[in-house]
Parts: C-alpha cells; structure tokens; sequence
C-alpha cells in the first residue's frame, strides 16, 4: 500500500488518470514476440475481489498473483500450506535440457499445439573450454541433433526457440517476458528470477509443463508467505546478492519449503547501487533511470531457490516502470492502472517475518558444499584455518542467471581495474559468463570485457556452464583439495566441476573479482591491503557500476526463432538409433495391489541433492534419452551401509554394484524396489530424470525424513510413491538389506497414512507408519501410471 502510494504520488493523479484511460482502452501484448496474447489484469482483479470477499481479509502480494490465477475462484478450498490450488500460469518456459523431456512428453499427449505461450532456450548445453565463440561454435556441432529437435519441435507445436548464444533462460525471460503480476512456470529451479519484476514464476518438472501447456489446471499446495521486512541502505562493498546469502543462513536450505518468500519495507528501494539510493523520481536524466534495480531483486529471488522456496517476490514500484520502458515493453501504463493489485494490502499477515537492518549488513559467503552455510566475508579466512579448507583461491567465477546484469559486470570490472592500475592480474583463474547476448555485446563494446581480459580473465559463452557443471576444468586433478569462488547460486558438492573435493564458495561478483585479484580467502577487501607492482600497499575501494550503458544496450546478434502461425504439416523426427532422444514409452498402470516385499535399493545417507540423484555436466547430452541418461541414477548418493557412493549390494547375487546395474538387474529379474532417504531429499535443480530415471528403472517407492517441494511433485507426477517417515527416527530402522511392503493403497485417500512392513534379515518385522501428501487427482496419476498416462485418459 506504501509503495503504491508513492508511485500515485510520483506519477501525480491528474496524470494516471490521463494515462490510464488510454491504457485501459487498449490491449496490451504480453511481449514483442506474441502480439496476439495480452495482458489480463481484468481477470487477475476480477479474481482477487472474489477471493477477498471470501476470505475477507487483507493479502499479501503473493496472494494476489497466485488466486488471481485460480481456476475457480469461486468455490477453491484455500488454506495455506494445506490445499491444494487449481491454477492457470500464463505462460511457460523450458531451458534446453529439461525441454527435449518436456516436448517427448507433450508430443505423447497428442495435442496439437500449446494452449498458452511457450519458449524454448538453449542455455545448457554449452561447455566451458576456452572461451565464448569456440566454446558456441562446438557446442552447435556437438548438440545439432538436439537442437534441431527443439526447433522442429517448437515449429510444430506453436513454442518460441531461443537459439544456442541468446543467452541464459532467466534473463531472457527478465528481458523480454517477466512482468508484474504475471504467473510462469519454468522448468528450472531458478525461474524465481523473474520475482524481480514482480512476477509468480515458479520452477517446476516437464511434466507440469506439460499439464500448463496443454491448458489443464496447474495444482500447486497452496503456499505459505514468508515475509522479509527490509530496511536501511545499502552501502559500500555490500550488494543484493548479501541480502539473500544472510536469508540463506537464517532459513537454511528448507526453511522456505512450502511457502513464497515476500520481500517488503522500506528498504526495498535501496537494492541497488549507490546512484539509485540517492536519485528521486521522476529522475531528472535518462541515464539514471534505475534498471538495474530490477535486476537486484531478480538476484535475491533467483536464489530463493537455494532454501526450498516455491519463488520469491518484489512488489511493483517505479523502478519496474521503468525497467518495463526501457525493454521496450508498454505494459508499464497497464501496471499503473492495476497497481493496487501489484503490492501488497494494508495490514496483511506471514507465515513468518524476517527482518534485515541493510545499514548493518555485511559482504557475504556461503559454503563449502551447502549455500546456506553462511559467513561474513570478514570471518571466512579465519573459519578456513580452523576447518582445514584450502585459503588459497583457484579460481573465481563470475556471471550466471543469479548476477550477471551490466551493474553486476560494472561493479566487478571497476575493482579489476583498481588492480590493473596498480600493475596487478589475478592470481586466481578468472572466468566471466555473460547472461544474454545483449549483455556480451554491450560489456563487450563499453570495454568492460577487455578489462576482465587484461586482469587475466576469461569471457565464456552466454549459457549456464561451470554454475551447472558444464566446464571442462583441468587446473586440478578429481579428487584434489581446492577453492574455488563464484557469484553462482548454489554450491553441492562436485556441482561445478565434478571434483567432490573442490570447496566451492558463492557471494557476489565483486567479492568473487577481489578475491580472484588477492588469490586468498582470506582477504576483506573493506580492511585488507594489496600490495601494488612497486612495492606500494593500497587498499581496493568498494566498486562502482553504471545503473545503464551511456551508448543503451546493444542488442547483440538476432537469436530467436518464431514459430509459424500454423505448425501442424511439419514433422519433428526422433532417429529410432539415437543415442540422445528417444520417444517415451507410457509407464506401467497401478496393478490393483498392495506392493509387496519390495528390495531395499539403497538407504541414502545425508544430503541427496538432484545432482546426486540425477547428475548433470556430462550427462546432460542425455536429456532426451531416458534409458541412457538413466545409468547416472543415485551415482552420487552416498550409501549408508558403506560410506561409498554408486557401491551397493546386489542382494540377487550377493556382488556389489553400481547403483544403476543394480536397480536394471533387480527389473529385469521381476523384484519391485524402494530408494530410503533423510532430509529434503531432492533438494536443488528441478530436474525431473530424478523422478523420471527411477520409475524407468523399476522403483515404486521414496521413503524419506521430508522431500522437496519440485522433487515430491515430480515423483507423483511419474506414479511413483514418495512418502515420509511419521516419526523421522523410523529412518533409523530401516537396514539395507530390508525388504518392505506398503499395505492400504486399495484405500487409497487424502490424509490417510500407509503401513509399512519392514522384513529384517533375521526375521524381524517392524511396522511402520508412513504419511503423504497426495490429493484426489494426484491419486488418479498413481494409479493410472503417471499424469501422462492420465492425461490420455480423460481425452477419451
């Protein structure tokens, strides 16, 4: 209400109400590429005064945006953190890898074209060697079956395809797609990104893609809201991405699981950089306008994805305007009109408040291994002695979907050029990853890419690379202790470059750049001196970024593909010998029974992230291919029987294995399986071939502590069970030889738990009490097979 206030006030009553009526009369194009799909903020009003009477109370902003979306406002059940919501997201966006399951899975449906706006972007695929322009060019020669597929596929299908070099799909979808109010699903875990322009976006499974792509309703448990109050300034070398790096270390990797996290309060205006802090609006230069505040916000949301949350949002404010304006988009005029829908009410209430005094937050990193493991930039050396972590630093890397803005990469080259002007070069490697192809070509042009150049850098490709593992690293052997820093998002273990023993830290760009110049941890650029060619000491001072290049953007090479008008003639071909795609095969149908005595495959200890579940760098060329990519199953969980990882007994013939063989010997012989995990299983990207590979290989079953949100959904999506343990110790119970049946799903309802017969070795029996979480429908999916398979079922 205070922001909307100040906006009425900043574009003055007379004016809005001029502004408006034009703007009202109007329809307005949801983006350059789709002139004929518009902006709905009548339906989104329409539906929040609905719900509101219902509920008669204040919302928050999450609120709004989310039940604005509902399928029926009328009569939806709505109780957060329990319910379930039926929703219509406008819009869908798929990153190259986990689209070519998205697209095999939306031509089995049989539909002939997708119900709303859909985008392809081929980010993922490309590996960091050498740098940008070869690293491309190898990459379209490598993936061309790949690509071509996608292309094909989105020509056939009505989807929009961004070509290998646009750019990372969360920058793309900021630049061109996010606006306030707006509901995307993405399937990536970091499509959050875009709740820096006020925007749901929320990171989800192909199979969800797919349901939203057909024109389904979308179910999503209705989330809690976590409110984070901010006040204060920012100042000095402390940036956005501190904000979210200090929520990180206080909710920890799960402590937004169920809920949206809402940021609020008067220090939200000042998430940028100096310039912006001090500016009044309207701004009295059309160089000051404050574009890069949104991409301040898109940081601090892109990596909610780190604490589970299902997304994170910003309410609307002048600097969206603006930002809207300068990419050429008029929805701007719209938001004005709709404005009280775009922030939050008077007095609503969250799940939980937080509150962040900016004035006293200080630089911020998070690791190893985990992002939540948070410390002062100030202490991090001091912990590194005491751990036994390596001080000294391998290599920085800055860029990726969370920080690579034109502030972001101005900031990091103004402390390069401190060091360059004291005849300093990094000691560490420096790597810098653009986020689109109009940020290369205009850091490039305003010099900023000579700089990181000169100082020892490296500029690679505009895709996701070492932040997803995609770096071909050869500085250090697997298994070598090393350090390595970067402005990414998260930080598991072997995540960026295979390596379990590297000590990957994540905090911003300029920290990542002075850390790479002092090739130390332990190094506090606000206290600590360098030593200068000649001897001299100096100090780095904190970093500076143009808010805008003087010259505008450059746009860049052209990069995206529109689909024709009319698809259906054209053909998308999937060689039957390919080793990269292959057409999916319906999952098999609930038999009717319980499932009895079914293997242990492996009780998981510890954290079990996606990428231990479903690893990504080198298997990613797989995507499409769910029989190949499936030989990376559980490779990298760690068994609890042996410490070891993809080591597990094979208890058909007494021989250990690899996780994969195992789990294919068992299927082939006929034995039904179950995976026994702990906390927040699945915690990470969203990729679904960790849903997917199980059932492909013959599990039935995740029995775990807690799972993740996107990873539960996903497993229910491909029939499998995921349940939890009713009391968490129960964990401890289980051995891994054990064979355990599940009884009750001939009853088969919400709310009600199963019981689980665990048969021990020795002829010992425990029964144990088992909860889940599905709905109705969710039980139609199970026993149908899969939602796929119940898809095709309600078409005939």
């Amino acid at each position: 209400a205070v922001v909307y206030t100040i906006l009425l006030l900043a574009l003055g009553h007379g004016a809005r109400r001029l502004h408006v009526s034009a703007a009202y009369r109007a329809k307005v194009a949801m983006s350059r590429f789709e002139p004929t799909s518009f902006v709905n903020y009548e339906k989104l009003r329409s539906n929040v005064d609905i719900v509101q009477k219902r509920l008669n109370r204040p919302l928050t902003l999450s609120e709004k945006i989310v039940y604005g979306h509902l399928n029926d406002p009328h009569n939806q059940e709505i109780d957060r953190g329990r319910t379930y919501l039926r929703l219509h997201p406008d819009r869908v966006a798929m990153q190259d890898a986990t689209a070519q399951m998205a697209m095999l899975q939306f031509i089995s449906s049989g539909l002939p074209k997708v119900a709303v706006p859909s985008t392809i972007h081929c980010d993922h695929l490309i590996e960091a060697q050498t740098g940008g322009p070869k690293d491309l060019a190898r990459a379209k020669e490598i993936n061309q079956e790949v690509y071509n597929f996608l292309s094909s596929a989105g020509a056939k299908y009505g989807v929009g395809f961004w070509k290998p070099g646009s750019g990372i799909i969360h920058q793309i979808i900021l630049e061109n797609y996010a606006y306030p109010g707006v509901m995307l699903i993405g399937t990536d875990s970091h499509t959050p990104n875009g709740g820096g322009l006020g925007a749901i976006c929320i990171g989800v499974g192909g199979a969800d893609a797919v349901d939203v792509m057909a024109g389904i309703p979308w179910e999503l448990k209705c989330p809690k809201v976590i409110g984070v109050k901010l006040t204060g300034t920012l100042s000095g070398w402390t940036s956005p991405k501190d904000v979210i790096l200090k929520v990180a270390g206080i909710l920890t990797v799960k402590g937004g699981t169920g809920a949206i996290v809402e940021y609020h309060g008067p220090g939200v205006d000042s998430i940028s950089c100096t310039v912006l802090r001090q500016m009044t609006w309207p701004p009295q230069s059309p160089d000051l306008n404050p574009i890069e505040m949104v991409w301040g916000m898109a940081t601090i949301c892109n990596m909610g994805a780190e604490i589970g949350a299902t997304t994170s949002v910003f309410p609307y404010n002048h600097r969206m305007r603006t930002y809207l304006h300068k990419t050429g988009r008029e929805i701007a005029a719209l938001a004005d009109e709709y404005a009280n829908l775009l922030v939050p009410d008077e007095g609503c209430e969250y799940d939980q408040v937080i509150e962040i005094n900016l004035d006293e937050l200080k630089p911020h990193i998070n690791g190893p291994f985990t992002p939540d493991y948070a410390h002062p930039v100030s202490q991090v050396g001091a912990t590194a002695e005491e751990k036994g972590w390596p001080l000294e630093v391998k290599v920085g890397l800055i860029g990726s979907c969370t920080n690579s803005s034109y502030e972001d990469m101005g900031r990091a080259a103004s402390v390069a050029k401190q060091a360059l002007d004291k005849g300093l070069k990094c000691k560490a490697q420096f790597t810098v990853t653009p986020g689109s192809e109009q940020i290369r070509a205009t850091i490039e042009r305003d010099g900023y890419s000579k700089i990181f150049g000169d100082v020892g850098g490296i500029v690679l490709a505009n895709a996701c690379g070492p932040c997803i593992g995609q770096w071909d690293r050869r500085d250090v052997k697997k298994g070598e202790k090393n350090t390595i820093v970067t402005s990414f998002n998260r930080n598991f273990t072997a995540r960026n470059d295979a390596n379990p023993a590297t000590h990957a830290f994540v905090t911003s760009p300029e920290i990542v750049t002075a850390l790479a110049i002092a090739g130390t941890l332990n190094f506090n650029p606000e206290t600590d001196y360098l030593t200068a060619s000649n001897g001299e000491k100096f100090k780095l001072v904190p970093p500076t970024g143009d808010e805008l290049p003087t010259k505008d953007f450059d746009p860049g090479q052209d990069t995206y593909q529109h689909p024709p008008s009319d698809g259906s003639s054209l053909k998308v071909d999937v060689n039957s010998q390919s080793n990269r795609l292959q057409l999916l095969e319906p999952f098999d149908k609930w038999s009717g029974n319980d499932l009895v005595d079914m293997q242990v495959l492996i009780k998981v200890k510890g954290k079990c992230t996606t990428d231990h579940i479903s690893a990504a760098g080198p298997w990613l060329k797989f995507r499409g291919h769910l029989d190949n990519i499936s030989n990376n199953m559980l490779i990298g969980a760690v068994n609890s029987e042996n410490d070891a990882v993809n080591s597990i007994k094979n208890h058909l013939t007494g021989e250990y294995g690899g996780v994969p063989d195992v789990a294919r010997h068992y299927k082939a012989n006929g034995v039904s399986w179950v995976v026994v995990g702990d906390d927040n299983y699945g915690e990470g990207s969203s990729r679904e071939h960790a849903a997917l590979e199980p059932r492909h290989l013959g599990g039935r079953a995740i029995i775990v502590k807690s799972f993740a949100r996107i990873h539960e959904t996903n497993l229910k999506k491909q029939g499998l069970l995921p349940l939890t343990f009713s009391n968490p110790s129960d964990y401890d119970k289980i051995r891994p030889d054990d064979k355990i049946s599940i009884t009750g799903l001939q009853t088969f309802t919400p709310g009600k738990p199963f019981i689980a017969i665990v048969k021990h070795s020795d002829g010992s029996v425990d029964e144990l009490e088992l909860n889940h979480s599905f709905n109705e429908t969710q039980i139609e999916w199970f026993q149908a097979g899969s939602a796929l398979n119940r898809m095709k079922e309600l078409q005939h």
